[in-house]
Order: C-alpha cells, then sequence, then structure tokens
C-alpha cells in the first residue's frame, strides 16, 4: 500500500501532465505553450502557488465518470509579477479541450473573490472550446457566475484577459468585461458563432465580398485589434503576449484605493527636447504624428500604446513622467486630421475611464478640427458616442493636464480636457487655435455680404480671415479669459508636465453622490 507521501506525489504528477504528453505534444505543434508554462513566464520564478489543484468535476453522465483530471482544466492561483501579488486563472486547453464545467468554473470564481477581498489584480488566460457540453446547464451557470464577479470587480481590482487560443460563444462575454484583452496572433480566436453557424443562417460558404468563412476571419486577432476594438493588444507569440501583460501591470496601483507605482527615475525632469520646436506644422492644414510629440516628452521616450491600430484618428496608452505612470489621449492629426468620431470617441472614453477607476493622471495633448462631419456619421450615432468620451472627462476627478498643440475647435475642444470640464492645468503652444471653427470658414460665414460687395473679394477675405484669426483664433483670448494656464513653448512640455503632477499630488475632488451615473451607452 502507497504511503500517505507517496500518494500526494502521485496526484501532484498527475495535475501537472493536464491532459497527458500526448495533448501536451500537440499543444506545442499548434504554437501554443500549456497552461503551467504560461503561468511560469507570467510570474516572478518561483513564486506560483497552486489553488484547488486536485478539484475534478462530478459530472457521471457520458461517461465523464471516467475521464476525470486533477484540476479540471483551469490551472489557479496566486503569484508574484515583478514583486507584487497577483491571481491568475490559465486555462488548459489539453484537459477536455479546455471546456468549462461547474468545478471549473468554481475554481475561477474562488480566486476571482479572493481578488477582490485582497485588492490584488486578476489576470485569466483563455484557451478553451468553451462549455462542457455534457454538463449542460451547469457550464451555463458557471459562466454566469464568473460574469458577476466580472461586473462587481470593474473599477476595484485590474483585470486583464489574455486570449491564447478558442474563445467562442458565451465565454467572450467575460473577456468583454475585463480591462484589457490580450490576443496572440495567429493561435487566438474569439468570436460568439462559429463558421458552421454563420454557414447555417446565411446559407453561404463565403461573406458578402467572397471571403472564405473562417474562425479566423470570425475572430482572429486582426479583425479585433483593426475593426471591431475589442482587442486593446496583439502578441506574435505567447511569450510576446505574456511580456505585454507584465509591462501593462507595472503601471497600475493593485487596486482603486492605492495610488500607481511611482519608479526611480533616470531621465531629468528638467529635459526639453529641441525636436519639439518643428514637430508641429506652422499650416494648419498639413498632417504630422501626434507620437513625435509624445515621445520627446516622456521617460526614456518610453510609450505603451492600447489599441494602436484601432480608430487611429486617436492615440492612446502608458507612459511615465520622472518615474509617474499616467494616461495619455492624443488626437491624432495623422489620420482623418484628428477628428473625433464615434469609434475614436469610445476608445478614448472607455480608457479615461479606466484611469480615473485606478487614480492615473491624465495627460492630454489636443489637435482637434472637430467631430466628424457627414450624414454616415450622424447615422452611426456620433452624437451619442461622442458624449461617451465628454461624460467620462467630465466624470474623472484624477489629475488632468492639457496640452493644445495646434487646433481647438468647435464641441470637440470642449470635450478634450478643457478647462471647463474641470482640466486642472491647461497648456498651449503659441501658434495654438482655438475657436469654434477655423478662421477662414468663420469668415465665410459672417463676412458673406461684405466679401460679396468688395471691389477685389480676395483680398478682402484675406484681410478678415487675418483679423478674425488675430482676434478670435489665437491663443492669447483663451489666456485672458483664464481658460489657458500658460502659453509655453513646445519644448517646454515635458518640465510643465512634471511640474503639474508634481502640484497634483495631492488633489482631492468628489462627484455629487449617487448610485452611478448614466453615462450616455
Amino acid at each position: 500500500m502507497k504511503s500517505i507521501r507517496e500518494e500526494l506525489e502521485r496526484r501532484r504528477q498527475q495535475a501537472l501532465l493536464g491532459g497527458g504528453k500526448d495533448r501536451i505534444e500537440k499543444q506545442h505543434r499548434d504554437g501554443k505553450l500549456t497552461a503551467r508554462e504560461r503561468i511560469d513566464l507570467l510570474f516572478d520564478a518561483g513564486t506560483f502557488v497552486e489553488i484547488d489543484r486536485f478539484v475534478t468535476h462530478r459530472c457521471t453522465d457520458f461517461g465523464m465518470d471516467k475521464k476525470k483530471f486533477y484540476g479540471d482544466g483551469v490551472v489557479t492561483g496566486h503569484g508574484r509579477i515583478a514583486g507584487r501579488p497577483a491571481f491568475v486563472f490559465s486555462q488548459d486547453f489539453t484537459v477536455v479541450g479546455g471546456s468549462l464545467g461547474m468545478a471549473f468554473a468554481n475554481k475561477i470564481c474562488k480566486v476571482m473573490d479572493l481578488a477582490m477581498k485582497t485588492g490584488i489584480p486578476v489576470i485569466g488566460i483563455n484557451d478553451s472550446g468553451g462549455a462542457r457540453i455534457q454538463e449542460g446547464v451547469e457550464s451555463l451557470a458557471g459562466y454566469a457566475q464568473i460574469f458577476l464577479r466580472n461586473a462587481l470587480a470593474s473599477g476595484v481590482v485590474p483585470q486583464i484577459s489574455a486570449i491564447m487560443g478558442p474563445c467562442a460563444g458565451g465565454a467572450v462575454y467575460s473577456p468583454a468585461m475585463t480591462d484589457f484583452v490580450l490576443m496572440t496572433k495567429g493561435t487566438s480566436c474569439l468570436h460568439i458563432t462559429g463558421p458552421d453557424v454563420i454557414r447555417a443562417v446565411t446559407q453561404a460558404e463565403t461573406t458578402d465580398d467572397g471571403r472564405p468563412i473562417t474562425s479566423q476571419l470570425l475572430g482572429g486577432a486582426s479583425v479585433h485589434m483593426e475593426r471591431s476594438g475589442v482587442a486593446h493588444f496583439a502578441g506574435n507569440s505567447d511569450e510576446d503576449t505574456i511580456r505585454t501583460i507584465r509591462d501593462l501591470l507595472s503601471f497600475f496601483p493593485q487596486n482603486n484605493r492605492e495610488k500607481p507605482p511611482v519608479k526611480a527615475a533616470s531621465d531629468p525632469p528638467g529635459r526639453m527636447d529641441e525636436s519639439l520646436k518643428t514637430v508641429v506644422p506652422e499650416d494648419p492644414r498639413r498632417p504630422y504624428d501626434i507620437r513625435k510629440v509624445i515621445l520627446p516628452c516622456v521617460d526614456d521616450g518610453a510609450f505603451l500604446e492600447v489599441m494602436k491600430d484601432h480608430a487611429r484618428n486617436i492615440v492612446i496608452g502608458f507612459a511615465r513622467f520622472h518615474g509617474m505612470p499616467v494616461g495619455i489621449v492624443a488626437n491624432q492629426p495623422d489620420w482623418l486630421a484628428g477628428a473625433l468620431d464615434p469609434d475614436a470617441s469610445v476608445k478614448g472614453a472607455r480608457f479615461v475611464r479606466f484611469c480615473d477607476c485606478f487614480n492615473l493622471p491624465l495627460v492630454t495633448f489636443v489637435d482637434v478640427p472637430g467631430f466628424f462631419p457627414g450624414i454616415d456619421m450622424e447615422e452611426r450615432g456620433i452624437i451619442r458616442h461622442g458624449a461617451k468620451l465628454l461624460y467620462a472627462y467630465c466624470e474623472a476627478t484624477v489629475p488632468k493636464i492639457t496640452i493644445i498643440t495646434r487646433k481647438g475647435y468647435g464641441g470637440a475642444y470642449d470635450v478634450m480636457s478643457s478647462k471647463h470640464i474641470r482640466g486642472d492645468m491647461n497648456f498651449c503652444y503659441p501658434t495654438t487655435e482655438i475657436a469654434v471653427m477655423g478662421a477662414a470658414g468663420a469668415v465665410s460665414i459672417i463676412f458673406r455680404d461684405e466679401i460679396k460687395k468688395a471691389k477685389d473679394p480676395k483680398a478682402a477675405q484675406e484681410r478678415l480671415v487675418a483679423e478674425y484669426q488675430e482676434k478670435f483664433c489665437s491663443p492669447y483670448k483663451a489666456a485672458e479669459l483664464g481658460y489657458v494656464d500658460e502659453i509655453i513653448e513646445p519644448e517646454e512640455t515635458r518640465p510643465k508636465v512634471i511640474e503639474a503632477l508634481e502640484l497634483l499630488k495631492t488633489k482631492v475632488e468628489t462627484n455629487p453622490w449617487r448610485k452611478h451615473g448614466n453615462i450616455p451607452l
């Protein structure tokens, strides 16, 4: 008879093997790491502590009593990432395709409950065929219990989802409710229906534009990074995706009651970058890449951009100023002139709200000609979606620093963290234009009759545009009214932002008591 210790070791080894050596080899052939290999990369060496290693399902139908595996297809526990604690659940595709049953779900719920109690982030690694059909409604109940915890943990602890294999059907809504979704190119797939279902509904083997209906088309990384906006990052491999998770967490506090972690910085706080003198073109119609303003300002030129391939007319991401983490939101004049459309508004709004949840100051770079006009935009709901970004900035109580680099036109000027919606420190460059619209457009409306009657209409228009621009579009009018705190030279941006961040460290601002607001979803 085996000793107690021998039996314990036997069970440990069986749990480590998951679905067996053959299935582990198949996982590797498919270009994927195993659930445990992913955990080993995620956490600091030797810090992972497993929870519920020996849990098994209790289903006896369809021969399932003969298919019990220790852990039941998901590895759960906690460890340290760069010295700070985090919880994890990592779905194991080698065990019954990583399908979710009640025991599986209970394991995930346990670590999520612990994460909320202890104020520690939780990372979910998804690689699953979906609900375990053999367990019927219990599988659906398990998903619902996880969804509930996603909602309750939102804004309490950071939640990160990594899609490293299939994630289909109802399972997709758990990642969708978390703060950040990462996918691995070529091996991950995120969709609510499979190709066979699409074909049954459409009676077609191809889409309207002739492309074959495949799982990759339905939910691959490129689809969700570029078109749907579901994914925030896409790694080239599991290893690359996990490195991004570690980088991402370095900017966040552990929970909503803590301040973000400040790192020792070697980049001098008073450093000025002469390249900023020439980045913004004098011609207000010429495009430029706003990243060329952001990168020289932040510590060591390090900027972790979020959703870089979706809604490219707005740029969002994380950086540090003298070691202090911030969230950056910036109009992108290099794409659609930086105008706000529905996708850009939603992208910006969700990011602003995340930063406000977890006490990350917001630094906003503004060069916006307005909301994107047109019947198509109206039909797509530009009013409702644009209001989301406005609402998010109005509601945010974290330190808000704004730099207008060139244009601030119309209602979009108000939306982009203006002084009027509780911007704390608002700067602008000397060539900034702040107005209802561009001078040429305004003059053509206001002085239409005068221009028509002039002996030289072109000369009259040029004179009136120059006068209007000087009187109504220059930053001095806004500065005189206190809407801009200081007009700065572009190369001063970094030291001015750091000075403002230091000043605002002790900022306290509260909203009226309420159960919650009603953001225009």
